[in-house]
């Protein structure tokens, strides 16, 4: 199918493995059925099984969120569709005939929880139009995607379990590094990105050996797993593992056998919230942060980043901040660091604000601090930005630069003025430039400076756009001294 204009084709619902079901459910991705003749790819697939919630609060989060009112009729059921057989990839591309065109690999994100590739937010068609093949996937996700057990380990020819849904991730790259020609794109001129837990993935496909040769670049936004300890969306083994008994005595069965006999959605509507990687020595081999130490990564470039206030909408759903908590609330989730963070950042008059500042820092942007100074110890070219442009929808806030980053700012038009489509331009050039060619810079832009030149500056993109401090450099210096974080002296600050 084409898009309204003619210019971009259209490519949805590919299967790029088996359908995890039945027996293959908690076992590594397989190779999708063959098909004679021509196969219709002109209807996405379903989203992967997740929690859903009501048409109401859906309703109050597009109005509170996203500026985006709509009435709520009561009588309206449609719900997109949902299943364990959503493994299919979707293609945006030129239209006609192309070839060699770089390729733009998307992991969308949702917490390894939630999530659709088919969301507005990150439709393909923008980059399609400049000249990228763009593909997006759906995955296994949550106790479906990053469930351990012993037994699961025992099965499977690798002794892997609980990270089939990166494994479903690394069998959509292989497949687009296999058969993106095709297509016309260029499989030597792959560039893999991802927001959120999507980012984190992208972290965890740089370090995976099962990745290496199959892309060139990474894209990273909100997210990252290069910490000593990451903050989430990654989890030790053995803790992976103590919760099998819970998921056990919530479904009342004894055995994995019974447990892939449960139906489907009572099991994610009972226990979804197993949703972090983990180190299986197969797909992940060791902690991340030692890989990127031995500087045995995958990636040869890298741009990523963080919005300004990523950790506001968690703050404010959390437990409420004051000033009596504060520190506690601090050591809870950073540990013994609390104390000097503190000192530097002290409740004040609004500990709320205070708190969310923090940590938008240590969740979220010191992770990207992190993997850029890796990759400049390298001596790889990295690129850092902060999002904060400020606007009537999510703003500044996770997951706020989305709509910018990919070109989709016109399915919210009532969120944007005519400077943020400017901004949404200045920012897919440097997308652009990047992925053709590893170097965001391009005549006419505001020179973004390779991290390694001065690690403290990164490209604002804001009202204006340009170098600047980044604001969090003295949370770094107290995170990277706190027992969780001591890191190898090779990281240099």
């Amino acid at each position: 199918m084409k898009n309204a204009d003619k210019d971009v084709e259209v490519y949805a619902g590919i299967p790029y493995a088996a359908p995890p079901v039945g027996d293959l459910r908690w076992k590594e991705p397989q190779e999708p059925e063959k098909w004679e003749g021509v196969r219709s790819c002109d209807y996405f697939a379903p989203k992967f099984m997740q929690k859903e919630n009501s048409t109401l609060y859906d309703s109050l989060v597009m109005l509170i969120a996203y500026n985006d009112f709509k009435w709520f009729d009561p009588t309206d059921n449609y719900r997109e569709a949902m299943s364990e057989d959503a493994l299919y990839v979707n293609i945006w591309k030129p239209a006609g005939d192309i070839s060699d065109c770089p390729v733009l690999f998307y992991i969308h994100g949702g917490s390894l929880k939630t999530g659709s590739p088919s969301y507005d937010q990150y439709n393909g068609e923008a980059y399609a139009k400049r000249g990228i093949v763009f593909v997006d996937f759906a995955y296994r996700l949550n106790i479906f995607g990053y469930y351990a057990d012993e037994v699961f380990a025992s099965e499977s020819e690798n002794g892997t379990t609980g990270n089939y849904g990166l494994l479903d991730q690394i069998a959509a790259l292989r497949w687009v590094h296999d058969n993106i020609s095709a297509f016309g794109g260029d499989p030597d001129n792959i560039t893999i990105a991802g927001e959120s837990a999507g980012s984190s993935s992208v972290n965890a496909i740089c370090v995976s050996p099962l990745a290496k040769g199959l892309f060139r670049r990474a894209i990273g936004e909100s997210s990252g797993i290069a910490a000593n300890t990451p903050y989430h969306t990654f989890r030790p083994l053995n803790k992976a593992l103590e919760m099998k008994n819970e998921v056990y005595e919530k479904m009342k069965v004894s055995s994995p056998d019974e447990l892939r006999k449960i139906d489907a959605r009572a099991l994610v509507k009972a226990a979804d919230e197993y949703n972090s990687m983990t180190v299986d020595g197969y797909a992940i081999r060791e902690q991340p942060a030692e890989t990127y130490k031995k500087g045995e990564n995958n990636e040869e470039a890298l741009l990523s980043g963080f919005n300004g206030s990523e950790a506001y909408v968690f703050v404010i759903t959390g437990p409420k901040v004051t000033k009596e908590n504060y520190q506690d609330l601090l050591k809870q989730n950073l540990g013994d660091c609390a104390e000097e963070i503190v000192s530097y950042y002290p409740p004040g008059d609004d500990p709320k604000c205070q708190y969310s500042t923090v940590m938008s820092a240590a969740w979220f942007a010191y992770s990207h601090n992190v993997w850029s100074s890796y990759m400049a110890d390298e001596g790889r070219p990295v690129y850092e930005y902060l999002f904060n442009r400020e606007n009537k929808g999510l703003s500044t806030n996770h997951g706020g630069e989305l709509p910018y980053f990919y070109g989709n700012l016109s399915t919210q038009p009532q969120n944007y003025v005519p400077y943020d489509y400017e901004l949404s331009d200045t920012i897919m050039d440097y997308i652009e430039n990047y992925v053709r060619t590893g170097n965001p810079n391009g005549e006419g832009l505001p020179t973004w400076q390779d991290f390694s030149k001065d690690r403290t500056k990164l490209l604002l993109l804001s009202d204006e756009v340009c170098m600047t401090e980044d604001p969090n450099l003295k949370i770094y210096e107290i995170l990277n001294k706190s027992k969780m974080q001591t890191r190898g002296a090779s990281l240099k600050q």
